[in-house]
Order: structure tokens, then sequence, then C-alpha cells
């Protein structure tokens, strides 16, 4: 038989693979593989998650001190009262809208100084009802507001029961200038009033003393005339003002009235005294001075001041020179 070299090649070839693999069948069998066994959980060996470590406990306490303390952000806490206080805003006065807190038929809010200036929601252009979102003011009677002088200086926060008390003699509202007329536009807190009126309107005289006499002259000039003297006494300064106006159309009247340079609550401590002398005659009227922040204008239309005619200030007068004397007490 004959056989090229190019097969015999091959055959040993064939022969070698056969010999490779025979051998690693019986090296395969003869192997031993091993399994762990299968084991539940809790059992030893059962792969268990790597549990976080914990913080101390010293650490722990601190924190719920913290909250307790009101440092937390629970409801109660300071960032977010303020943001629940950011949605009483009034979109009109931009103030916080308090109870009673009105909406329109849309569940937009506005406050109830703005309500009766308007005719429409000023959001949504809705028709304004008198619709009371009960939910919001319980809202509100659980939250602080910060006081609307806050800008001023004002760091309280306050109840919104309390709000509008405190505003009103809070010592960083600004105060507007107490001259009557209205050509002074100045407005500053309360401790620069007098340092402006000396300043700005030098023309008015300063006496002191708790008893004086307020000399007004040339009381028959036509048109409307005022008259403004200083009072200083028991730590204090009063503004004397006389007022020739018609309140009522054709109606010529004087109006004289005390106010303190200070806030409200300072005036409650004083009384003041007016008096007309002349011709076996006196006209007297007493009463508590007002503060500078409510103005003259609102004693003259309550009537809150002495009033009198000119033919009643004709038969105190001399010619043409009428004195008041004008007595401070302190309650």
């Amino acid at each position: 038989m004959c056989v090229r070299r190019s097969d015999a090649s091959r055959c040993l070839r064939l022969r070698a693979v056969r010999i490779a693999r025979w051998r690693f069948s019986r090296e395969l069998r003869s192997r031993r593989v091993s399994f762990p066994p299968r084991v539940g959980p809790g059992q030893k060996g059962w792969p268990m998650r790597k549990r976080a470590s914990s913080p101390p406990r010293a650490e722990q306490q601190r924190k719920r001190n913290k909250m307790s303390s009101g440092g937390g952000s629970s409801s109660g806490g300071g960032g977010d009262s303020s943001d629940l206080a950011s949605l009483l805003e009034c979109p009109v006065c931009f103030d916080y809208v308090l109870p009673p807190i009105l909406q329109c038929q849309s569940g937009h809010l506005v406050c109830s100084n703005c309500r009766p200036k308007l005719n429409c929601c000023p959001t949504c252009r809705a028709p304004l009802g008198n619709i009371r979102n009960l939910a919001m003011e319980q809202v509100a009677n659980t939250l602080k507001f910060t006081c609307k002088y806050n800008a001023s200086g004002c760091a309280l926060s306050l109840a919104c029961g309390d709000k509008a008390e405190h505003e009103e003699q809070c010592p960083f509202r600004p105060y507007s200038c107490p001259c009557p007329g209205a050509s002074c536009k100045w407005q500053g807190p309360l401790e620069q009033v007098m340092p402006h009126l000396l300043a700005a309107h030098k023309s008015i005289t300063n006496l002191t003393g708790e008893d004086i006499v307020f000399l007004a002259t040339d009381i028959n000039l036509p048109g409307a005339v005022d008259w403004v003297m200083m009072q200083t006494c028991y730590g204090h300064n009063f503004m004397l003002i006389l007022e020739k106006q018609e309140k009522f159309e054709g109606h010529p009247q004087f109006f004289a009235v005390v106010q303190i340079v200070g806030s409200p609550k300072e005036a409650k401590n004083f009384a003041y005294k007016l008096e007309l002398n002349g011709n076996k005659r006196k006209l007297t009227y007493e009463a508590a001075p007002r503060s500078i922040h409510e103005g003259v204008a609102a004693a003259i239309n309550h009537s809150d001041c002495l009033v009198f005619d000119p033919s009643i200030a004709k038969l105190f007068s001399d010619h043409g020179n009428l004195g008041i004397n004008v007595t401070i007490s302190q309650i």
C-alpha cells in the first residue's frame, strides 16, 4: 500500500488530538467539584448585608435637643413658618393678610384693608365677593409674622393678634413732619423729629415750662391760617397748633389741639388744658394730647380738640391777637 507523506502527517495529527481529548476527559472525571450547602436566613454561612454604622448616642441626643428647641425643620420652626407666612402676602399692599382673610372665587387672597378699595381680584380680575378663607385664618393664627417696620430695624416676630397693636407703637415706624400743611414731605424715625423741626422750621417758637401763653396774632386774616408753637416740659416736647379753616363750606372755625412728639403710648401719660380768658369770660377745654403720628387732621375731623367760631374768638381777642393759656400736666 502506498501512503503519501501529506496523508501520513494528517493521521499523526488526528491521533495526537484524540490522545489529548482522552486525557482531558479522564482528568475531568477524576476531579471532584464541591458546592456549599444550602442554608437559610439567620443560619451560619448566609450572606449578611453590612449594617451602616449608626451615629454615637451623644450625637443622636444632640439632634433630639435641637429639634425640641425649635431648631429642626418642624412646622413651628423658623424656616417653615416664614415660608407659610410668605403665602399670606397681600398682592396690593404686600403686607400680611391677617384674619378676617377674604378671597376671590378662584381662591386668591386679599387683605381686609385693601378689599374695600377693589372692584375685582388684583390677581385674576375675577369678581370679588365676601368669601372668607377659614382654613387660612386657622393657619395664620398659628404663625409668627415679622413687624412691617422690619426694614427699619425692628426684629420682632409677633402673633397675628398682637401685630397691629405693636406696629402702632413700634419705635422704628417712620413719622411724618408734624407741621400742618402739606409743604414738608419729610419722614424719619421718632428721635429725628425734633432735630428736623429745629433745622427746617426755625420760625417755630419753643417755650419751656408746664404753663405758658400761646399768642396767635392777626387772627382776622381771611382764608386758611395756622399758628404753631413748641412747648418743652417733663422731658418731652409738645406741639401747640391753632388752625383756622372751613370744615364746612362758608363756616370758618378755629381748631386748637396739643400733640406730643412721641408715641401714642407716651401720650397717655399726659393731659393738657386750654383756656381763653378775657372780658370777664373764660372758656376751658381739657383732653389728652395726641401723638404726632395721628396728625392734626384726625383731631379736627373728629372734633377732638377745642373748637370755636370767629365770633367767640373776637370776644377773647385783643386787637386781633388771641392769647391761649396752655397747661401740661403729667398723669
